[in-house]
């Protein structure tokens, strides 16, 4: 996948998420921000209702898109048979917006009312949610393969010694005596990019050694942290589907 392509990946996620979220809301405004006691009046109430046609269709599409970027993630991560299948860091991007539209998706299934155990599992899926995405920013500041393996620190070293290699041999460069103002003046455009790309990639990976071994531990620590929501999450919703189809609430099925 081209850095191209990869934005405007990424660009659609965003988008969709966006758009489910205004789209609900505008179809449902004037039902959710009637009180409680006066939905049942409404004329939306059959369709929008938890258990009303679109309500309940909200929530099954959503739990299913949920889990399916659940399960497929942890799948493409841990299975042997698919490690082969694309690149994790995709893989994980892809995890985050499923995840991310999922909830949108049930959030507007509960008509913003929920209570008793449906509310720990709700509050659950917010902090896996909201977890989520701090366990990405660690995930990032750990150096990894295109395939997703973390790099050992004499690895990163070795990635930063190269480029040090290389800005010496090929641009004659002492990466610390680097001056970007005078190098402009004296060498082409192109080699200007490649020079600044290189440098920027060598001040990262230096960033990134005197903070790996911290970050490693954080994403364990984040792990004790994220799982168990997710446990608990899943758990309180199977229980949820479980009452649902046993008081013969299935939707189209």
């Amino acid at each position: 996948m081209t850095q191209f392509v990869h934005r405007l990946t990424l660009t659609f996620y965003v988008i969709i998420v966006i758009f489910a979220f205004i789209a609900l809301t505008y179809i449902g405004y004037t039902f959710y921000r009637l009180p409680i006691e006066e939905r049942f009046y409404s004329p939306d109430y059959q369709q929008l209702n938890p258990s009303g046609f679109f309500g309940h269709g909200l929530g099954v599409i959503g739990t299913f898109i949920m889990l399916f970027g659940l399960f497929s993630y942890m799948a493409r991560k841990r299975l042997k048979i698919f490690s082969r299948i694309g690149v994790l860091k995709y893989w994980l991007e892809f995890h985050i917006f499923t995840c991310t539209l999922g909830p949108v998706l049930i959030l507007f299934h509960t008509s913003f009312k929920f209570g008793g155990i449906i509310s720990v599992g709700f509050w659950s899926m917010a902090i896996v949610w909201i977890s989520g995405f701090i366990g990405r920013f660690i995930y990032l500041q750990i150096p990894h393969t295109i395939e997703g393996r973390e790099l050992s620190l004499r690895e990163v070293q070795e990635l930063k010694e190269n480029i040090d290699s290389e800005l010496l041999i090929k641009y004659n460069i002492n990466i610390s005596d680097f001056e970007t103002k005078e190098l402009s003046r004296k060498i082409s455009r192109k080699d200007y990019k490649i020079i600044n790309r290189l440098v920027s990639t060598e001040k990262r990976i230096s960033r990134r050694i005197g903070q790996l071994d911290k970050m490693k531990k954080l994403f364990n620590y984040w792990h004790f942290a994220h799982l168990p929501f997710a446990l608990i999450m899943l758990i309180i919703l199977a229980v949820h589907v479980g009452v649902a189809v046993a008081f013969g609430y299935k939707w189209i099925f």
